[in-house]
């Protein structure tokens, strides 16, 4: 979410740098050519991933807070279910991309116990540095700074990857797939929670608040700049039936998606499939 995830999940990234729009909750807030504006490519995000990662080391101290009221306080029951969806047990390992403050990795952690264990990865070292700090002693948890389009881990090392709100701040969405299937075994499972653009009618209601208010509550916060990007970068991402066929070219089967709260995020599961030479 690094955990929805957290919502705007970091991303790839890496430097500190930049000064945020301050610009009052009153006003439309300009963008900073310091900050992404949430523009994509077909295949990924276009902004320079250091720019989005100094980014989310800026909005740390707001981050955790944010994400629940943005998220109308359903955070928590969507990390629960993207857990779930990896199948986890007592004993087993897993990665989890764009792990920002944690949230989910620490979730992970709780299903695998004592015996298991959990990698969370972020190249925002501000929020790696969060995720180290609320970690504590739970000796299942390890928390690095590393790229997710080139993941800091061996092929097979787990039984599942997650990335929650994070996968549309990638500059590539099927790399970033490939990277988790390569990292988990065969039959290892790869989740992703993203947030969604449902056009049904109640969803189109729902999204008022996501589209108009949510802007307003970056800049009450400070962060207009960020939320503002958090809006465009949705608007931009794929939808759930194109990240399906994204996550079968970066090679995994039996790909589902589930939609939850009217449609406005998608937990994605993909397999990977068996070696050929097994």
């Amino acid at each position: 979410m690094t955990g929805p995830t957290d919502m705007i999940g970091p991303t790839d990234g890496g430097t500190d740098g930049g000064t945020d729009d301050q610009s009052s909750a009153g006003q439309a807030s300009t963008p900073s050519p310091d900050l992404p504006d949430g523009a994509a490519t077909e295949s990924g995000n276009a902004a320079p991933p250091a720019q989005v990662g100094a980014m989310f080391d800026r909005i740390a101290p707001v981050y955790d807070l944010m994400n629940l009221v943005i998220s109308g306080f359903q955070e928590p029951r969507w990390r629960r279910r993207a857990v779930a969806a990896a199948r986890l047990e007592p004993g087993m390992s897993a990665i989890d991309v764009a792990t920002g403050t944690g949230k989910v990795a620490a979730s992970l952690g709780e299903r695998v116990g004592a015996m298991g264990r959990v990698l969370g990865v972020d190249l925002s070292p501000g929020m790696i540095q969060r995720a180290t700090a609320a970690s504590g002693e739970r000796s299942q948890l390890e928390f690095v700074t590393g790229d997710a389009m080139s993941l800091p881990a061996l092929e097979g090392a787990f039984d599942a990857a997650t990335i929650a709100f994070g996968m549309r701040n990638l500059p590539d969405y099927e790399r970033g797939f490939a990277e988790m299937r390569r990292v988990v075994r065969p039959g290892g499972r790869v989740v992703c929670l993203e947030i969604a653009r449902p056009n049904h009618l109640l969803a189109r209601i729902a999204r008022i608040w996501f589209e108009k208010i949510v802007p307003v509550l970056g800049r009450l916060a400070g962060q207009g700049g960020a939320y503002a990007y958090l809006v465009q970068s949705v608007q931009n991402y794929p939808g759930p039936e194109r990240i399906a066929e994204i996550m079968r070219e970066a090679g995994l089967v039996d790909v589902s998606w589930t939609p939850l709260t009217l449609g406005m995020v998608t937990i994605h599961v993909g397999i990977r499939p068996p070696d050929p030479a097994a």
